[in-house]
Parts: structure tokens; sequence; C-alpha cells
């Protein structure tokens, strides 16, 4: 990734929050890598160097700042770069290479070892294995800046296998031990159940667009959407327990407090927290392409910092789109509710104010009698393979692979066709250019006063400027008028 020294420098004279999470200063004089926002005094140009990622500047034998906390910065430098590399970070983020190698990873994205580590290196200048180690040492800080848990759940929860490699990692790169960061903070703190972390990302964001879009379609009993909160039941890797997200005022951040069992899972939750809100986005970049077209640039300059909603879970997200079609968003709601109710876990530490059970998941749905649910049969079939096939291919929701290979593998399913495919991939798949072009909602939304509307074909076509982020034109169109709130973006789909 190449960087202009000239802008890079203007950008860390001038303190620009939009230049935040693009790249990091390294300083050679004092051995410390910043964020562009950093309050310290400005160093000389000759002084510095510029990194595309925190790994980078790691790697290069740079320790993290301890005034503008590199942890903290949107993305951690994810923005801008290739595809592959960001499906790799997702994985990445999920634990991809906890208990694999580069190698196994790379195997995943469809290419070999030496093109993934090109790639890493092309875009972040870092390899795979710096970047997971940076994201753990980063967490680990984090967890001693933002809570009281014990040194030894920190070192677990950040990823390290043992306190002592967790100790000789922060003595040689912070130069002291991790209790000498504990000491810093004021006192007053006190342990808790629960565990509450700032997540950054690029500004502008469009909290209210965001939340209204899942309060209309929170699942009774598993998620709790209020205007400033959003809550919900978690399950991973048979463990159970809740999280909240919040926006935290004055700051370009939320706050996400967890209650987990299992401190191992906390990366793959956050991982899970960011994709759910979609924080890793460019936004400016991707609003400045989409308003190059005038039609989408009078909804671009109403809405700025929309965000395409992600999902907690793929097989949740995918039984919701299944039984959002034909039907009202109210109607599908209810629908899910039932099966939550019927087939899902109660939660042991439910609150009147909270969720309270789990949503099932396809080894459950896979074993029920759905018949009881009053639903069209072909509907219930499609259900049952839906989950049927969940349960059995571990990869049916991998995030690894292009767009069309995933719509492609989706719709050999039963009862999915092309637009209930291209949703599950643009909200749970993490894919930007997701597009389902024969939704409703849509072609409503782009039907002048007076004239018929677009064929999906129509749409398709005028749809080619807008890549590789549709799936934020989509967003920006299902929110531009009524057609949003009256229905959800569905067409019917005939059970295959």
């Amino acid at each position: 990734m190449l960087l202009d020294r000239d802008i890079c420098y203007r950008a860390l004279q001038t303190r620009d929050a939009r230049f935040d999470g693009r790249f990091f200063v390294a300083v050679r004089t004092t051995g410390i890598y910043c964020r562009p926002i950093c309050p310290a005094r400005t160093p000389n140009l000759e002084n510095v160097e510029f990194h595309p990622s925190a790994a980078s500047a790691q790697e290069a034998g740079f320790r993290p700042c301890l005034r503008c906390r590199p942890e903290c910065s949107p993305a951690l430098g994810s923005l801008g770069t290739s595809r592959t590399v960001t499906r790799a970070l997702a994985l990445i983020g999920d634990g991809a290479l906890d208990g694999g190698d580069v190698e196994a990873l790379a195997g995943r994205l469809g290419l070999g070892e030496r093109q993934l580590r090109r790639l890493f290196e092309q875009h972040l200048g870092a390899s795979p294995v710096a970047v997971a180690q940076t994201r753990r040492v980063l967490l680990a800080k984090q967890l001693l800046h933002e809570t009281r848990m014990p040194m030894t759940d920190v070192a677990f929860a950040a990823g390290f296998g043992s306190l002592r490699r967790f100790n000789e990692t922060f003595q040689r790169l912070y130069r002291r031990p991790p209790s000498s960061l504990r000491r810093e903070r004021a006192p007053g703190a006190r342990p808790s159940s629960t565990i509450t972390l700032t997540l950054g990302y690029a500004a502008p964001y469009d909290w209210p667009a965001m939340i209204a879009f899942l309060a209309a379609r929170a699942i009774p009993g598993v998620e709790v959407v209020a205007p400033e909160r959003y809550s919900r039941s978690i399950e991973l890797h048979g463990s159970v327990g809740t999280l909240a997200v919040e926006p935290v005022r004055g700051r370009a951040a939320l706050a996400a407090t967890i209650e987990f069992p299992d401190l191992r899972a906390l990366p793959a939750i956050l991982a899970r927290i960011r994709t759910l809100f979609d924080l890793a986005s460019d936004v400016g970049a991707i609003e400045a392409q989409l308003a190059e077209d005038p039609q989408l640039a009078k909804l671009v300059a109403a809405r700025p910092g929309l965000r395409v909603p992600g999902a907690w879970d793929p097989f949740e997200l995918a039984v919701r789109a299944l039984l959002g079609q034909q039907i009202t968003v109210a109607g599908a709601r209810r629908l899910a509710g039932e099966i939550a109710a019927a087939y899902g876990e109660p939660l042991a530490t439910a609150t009147d104010a909270g969720p309270t059970r789990v949503f099932p998941g396809p080894e459950q749905l896979a074993a029920a009698d759905l018949s009881r649910l009053g639903m069209p049969r072909a509907r219930i079939a499609a259900l049952g393979a839906l989950a049927s096939a969940a349960a059995c291919d571990a990869g049916l929701f991998d995030i690894a692979g292009d767009l069309d290979a995933k719509v492609a593998r989706l719709r050999t399913l039963p009862g999915i066709g092309e637009w209930t495919a291209q949703y599950v991939a643009m909200r749970a798949l993490r894919e930007p250019d997701a597009f389902p072009a024969a939704d409703v909602g849509l072609l409503r939304a782009l039907t002048a006063p007076g004239r018929a509307r677009p064929s999906p074909a129509h749409l398709l076509a005028r749809a080619e400027r807008w890549r590789p982020w549709r799936a934020y034109a989509a967003q920006h169109l299902w929110s531009s008028a009524a057609a949003h709130a009256r229905t959800e973006p569905r067409r019917r789909e005939a059970a295959a």
C-alpha cells in the first residue's frame, strides 16, 4: 500500500480524524507509533515513517503509543484493502490463526500461501501472523485500560497461550510489565462480571438508521432494541451469554458490554459485533463513489454515514430471510419469535428487560417438528433443508470465496432464490457488492413519478456504476422512502 508522505504528514499536523485508521505514524526518535490524531507534539517530517497498519509499525520495531492508544483506532488499518485481504482479516478475527496456520487460511480463501503473504505485505505491510499477533497485543492492552479483569483472564481473553507468554510479550514491546499499565488507571474501578469495551469507527455513523433497521427486525425474546441500545443473547461453541451495544457520546465509537463465560471467545465476539454494526466501512470513500450518480447523491447527502446492518449469526439471518419472503417485516419477526420460543434455549440469566432465549442452531431446527408453526408446507420444507444443510456443512456460510460462488452455493438449497441468496450475502456474509436486483423496494425507489417501474435487468445495468458498493446503494434506496418503512426488502421466490 503506497502512502503519500506529504498527505500523511499534513493529516498528522492537523490531526485529521478522517485519516484515523488509514495509516499509523512511527517516530524514529522515540520508537513509538501513533494514530494520526495523537495529541502529542507533532514530530519533524524527517523523523517519521508512515505505515498502512499497526502490524506494519509493530513489525518494524515500534511500540504502541500510550496516549492515543492505537488499539482504539477504527478497523486497525483494514480500511481500503482488497476484498481478499478483507476476507482474510475477518477470518483472522474469527480465530482462523488461533488453531491453524497461514497455509490453511490461504486454502480457505482459494489461493496459495505465498500469494496471501504477498497481498498482506502489499496492503498492510505485514504478514498474516504479524497482523494476528498485533491484534492480540492491542486487545490485551485495551482490556488492561478499560476493564478490571485479572491478568490471567486478560492473557487468555486476548489469545495468549500462557500468562508467561503474555508478560514476556508486553515486557519486550512496552519495556514494562502489563501491570504497570493497569496501575496508571484512575482509582475506584472495581472488577465486574461483565466486560465493556469501546469499538471505534470512521465517522460519520448513522446510528438512528442502524438502530431503526435492527429494531424493526428484532426477534422477540432474542433481541431487545431501544433507541440508544441494542442487546441480544449470543451462543458460541456451546456457551451462552449476552451482549449490549450503545453509542459513546462525543466519540466515534460504540460501547459493547459482553457477558460470556468463555474468555477465549472474546476476539470472535468482538469481530461479530464489528460486522453486525458495520464498523470497518470507509463510508467516506463509499459515499464519494455513490454520489457520482445524481439520484444517489441526494440520498447520500440526506443520510451520511449510512451502513449496511450485518448479522450476529449467518444461520439465524438466513432463517429470517426465508421467513421474510412474501410477508411483511412484522410477520417475519413474529414467526422468528415463535421459532425462538418453541426451540430456543432459555437464558439462565434472563431479566425482564433483556433477552430471554437463544435462537436455535441448525442442529436443533433440523431435528424439530416445524409443522406446528402454521406456515405453508413449502416454507417448512425450505427451513428444514436449510437447517440440515447448515448442520452438515460447516462451510455453508463461510465468508471465504467470491460473491458469485456464495450466491450459487446458497441457491442450491430449496426455497432460496436469487433475492434470498443476495440478501444473506449482503448482511451475513460481509459482501459489500451483494445486490438483490429483483427487490420490490429497490425497484419502487428508482421509479420516477408517472413512469413505469424499471425491470430487475434495468436495475442491474444501472447498478454497474455502483460497484463494488452496491449493498450500500441498496441500503440508501431502502432508506429513502416509505417503501423502507412499510415493507421488508423482499420478492416472491418459489420453493425449488
